[in-house]
């Protein structure tokens, strides 16, 4: 399970599927996916978003791959099944991301601001984690979004 775990986290920036069905923005050969409110409560104030869930591992190895854009309140999700460390590149993901380290408790343990596109150098999240957040790059400092800032979705750390 945990070698599992971690070719699927070596996969990073990728996935795409789910049941609530919404159209993803962007381009590329995408499937209707699941999306979730989730909100980040910061210093600066609760800031809102609608976020894709990539749940399954096809939808973890896909992530935000071949997309060219994100709604300013968009993103992805990927949530693990218990905290663990976990590793995103960015091979065949065109546009810069922020990704956004969430700890079991809600709280961000670490983002990794503007990520550089198609690059296959390993973003690490620094400790066990239980799910990482995506969002477009540059995002989470326009919004004052820091470490330490709680993080929540409908089936998250919060909600348990």
């Amino acid at each position: 399970m945990v070698a599992l775990a971690a070719a699927v986290a070596l996969y990073g920036c990728q996935g795409k599927g789910g049941a609530g069905t919404e159209e993803p923005t962007g381009s590329g050969s995408e499937t209707a996916v699941e999306r979730v409110p989730l909100s980040i409560h910061a210093a600066t104030g609760v800031h809102k978003f609608r976020v894709e869930m990539a749940r399954t591992e096809v939808e973890q190895q896909r992530g935000l791959m071949y997309r060219t854009s994100l709604p300013a309140d968009g993103g992805m999700l990927f949530p693990s099944a218990q905290p663990e460390p976990r590793s995103f590149w960015m091979k065949n993901t065109v546009m810069s991301l922020d990704m956004i380290f969430i700890r079991q408790d809600g709280s961000i343990a670490r983002i990794a601001e503007e990520t550089v596109p198609e690059s296959l150098d390993q973003v690490e999240s620094g400790e066990p984690v239980i799910a990482v957040l995506e969002i477009a790059g540059g995002r989470a400092a326009a919004l004052g979004i820091a470490e330490g800032d709680q993080v929540s979705w409908p089936d998250g750390p919060a909600a348990k």
